[in-house]
């Protein structure tokens, strides 16, 4: 009875996420695109010298993930190019999978942490990625990289973002884009950059694109627009560009070649070049700089008021404008009544509601304003519960490669879930990491493991935030704590040599600290049970 039970509240769960899920495959749908969230902090802006990218991969997309090797290759070979691996099970699962291609092999490649959009290479490259849709007729489905492959091949054979930007121009320039608008946020030991990228029409095989770096000292967050707008060709340390920038604007009627040249006019067919998740973010690391939500364009990056630490884009990606004008639960009020210590009415406070949750799916919003008109306005949060998985990489020059590059990954709702460490040496992950479970309920697939708290929690989240939040807290300051002395040990068994320990170490931390968030995320499904079974 209690698993059906589990089944049946996990169903309306995933049933709001599948109503989510429509966002991302119906261009007419109104919240087409709004699909994920790269933070950025360039060097002299994050507290402990890092550079950091990030990237919360919002939709029904594969949560498998593993650590591709490299490799050694002779002469003469080829590597496939594939479509369709996006929504696959399991790393061997090739059910629609289709190869659409090969070019030459690399006669060596790097290691790199193989999520959904690869994220974060042996030689601390790492790419964060949001979709900004764009044009459907810039669209040429006949190009043969999509933007995950395009994101694998330069893991695998670049170690600077300029290396894997210029490498990437020229696999798009020889084979074709294939994608709808994509953003990818590039980053290295030194530098961030954000790069975006379109088609160049149906009838013909290859693609534009712009690169702009976040400047040192500075922030910047794409969220599924175009941000990138005036582009200084004379500016080689900060912008780089395809050759037809410009020319295939103007051929295809995007620019008049009269008025300045703007990409994100040009190529992100959108109003301007930010909606709430731009915004909030920039005014909250630069709340100095008074920007305007209804202002026509706001600054590509800024320089936040304060330095930024890991732990501060964590709260950012855990954020649903809670306390602000933009808070969808600030309208859900009930009044509870007041006692005395002898247990008599003494009046009543105005409170908000138990269940007033800010992961709400379309149906509850839909019940709530038609019981009462503007009762709940939709926002685009950054914490939603659609997510598939997320990471936040930080990269430091200062540590070896192997320990340099940690990737702060987490399963399911940025807002709810634990992050678990994953080192750029790090060559295995847990057992269950291999299992997808967007496709269906699969107790091997890492992401149940957290999703089935998560969800319960929400069924009353003001009464289970404090606690629940608690939790999160913890783990990231057991993360933030521990990895200090591990790198210490890590970088000593490097400088002796003992490469092979020292590996075996890392993987051993990671399988450690994900078996004991998922252990606690149990405990905390079976505390809600029996909560709820009691009628809390």
């Amino acid at each position: 009875m209690k698993k059906h039970l589990v089944l049946f509240v996990l169903a309306l769960g995933m049933v709001a996420s599948l109503q989510a899920q429509s966002i991302f495959e119906q261009k007419n749908d109104p919240y087409f695109g709004e699909s994920c969230t790269s933070i950025m902090v360039a060097k002299g802006a994050t507290t402990d010298g890092s550079v950091i990218t990030s990237h919360t991969c919002d939709g029904r997309y594969r949560t498998w993930l593993t650590i591709e090797e490299g490799q050694t290759f002779d002469n003469d070979t080829t590597t496939p190019v594939f479509k369709g691996k996006l929504r696959t099970e399991t790393p061997w699962d090739m059910r629609k999978v289709k190869q659409v291609g090969s070019i030459p092999q690399a006669k060596q490649t790097f290691s790199f942490l193989n999520t959904a959009y690869p994220c974060l290479n042996e030689k601390q490259l790492a790419i964060g990625e949001t979709t900004f849709v764009g044009p459907e007729e810039l669209v040429n489905e006949d190009g043969m990289f999509l933007i995950e492959e395009l994101e694998r091949i330069a893991l695998e054979r670049c170690s600077t973002a300029r290396d894997a930007i210029k490498l990437i121009g020229e696999l798009i320039e020889e084979y074709g884009y294939g994608d709808w608008g994509e953003c990818i946020t590039i980053a290295d030991k030194k530098e961030v950059w954000q790069m975006e990228i379109v088609g160049e029409g149906p009838d013909k095989i290859g693609g534009v694109w712009a690169a702009q770096r976040i400047p040192d000292g500075h922030v910047g967050v794409s969220a599924n627009i175009s941000r990138i707008g005036e582009i200084d060709f004379k500016d080689k340390d900060h912008f780089m560009a395809s050759k037809n920038v410009k020319s295939a604007a103007k051929k295809l009627g995007r620019w008049d070649g009269k008025e300045p040249f703007k990409f994100w006019k040009a190529y992100g067919d959108t109003e301007k070049p930010f909606k709430i998740r731009e915004y909030f973010i920039l005014n909250a690391l630069a709340p100095s700089l008074n920007l305007d939500f209804e202002a026509d364009e706001i600054p590509f990056s800024v320089k936040p008021d304060k330095k930024v630490s890991v732990q501060d884009v964590m709260a950012l990606y855990r954020e649903t404008y809670e306390n602000t004008e933009y808070d969808m639960t600030q309208n859900l009020m009930v009044t509870k009544k007041k006692y005395n210590d002898d247990k008599e009415e003494i009046g009543v406070d105005t409170i908000k509601s138990p269940i007033a949750n800010p992961w709400m799916g379309r149906g509850e919003r839909n019940l709530y304003n038609e019981l009462k008109e503007g009762t709940v306005e939709f926002q685009r949060t950054v914490a939603v519960s659609w997510c598939s998985y997320s990471e936040i990489i930080q990269l430091r020059d200062w540590l070896p490669d192997e320990i340099g590059g940690i990737a702060w990954f987490s399963f399911d709702n940025p807002g709810q879930s634990p992050r678990i460490p994953i080192y750029s040496g790090a060559t295995e992950l847990p057992e269950s990491f291999n299992f997808c479970g967007q496709k269906r309920y699969r107790e091997d697939a890492a992401i149940w493991q957290y999703r089935k708290a998560n969800k319960l929690a929400t069924l009353a989240w003001q009464s289970t935030k404090d606690d629940f939040l608690k939790e999160v807290a913890y783990f990231e300051e057991k993360g933030q704590t521990e990895t200090k002395e591990l790198e210490a040990r890590i970088e000593k068994l490097i400088g002796e040599g003992k490469q092979d320990e020292a590996k075996a170490l890392l993987n051993r931390y990671t399988k450690d600290f994900s078996g004991a968030t998922m252990l606690r995320w149990k405990e905390l499904e079976e505390m809600y049970w029996a909560r709820f079974g009691l009628g809390f």
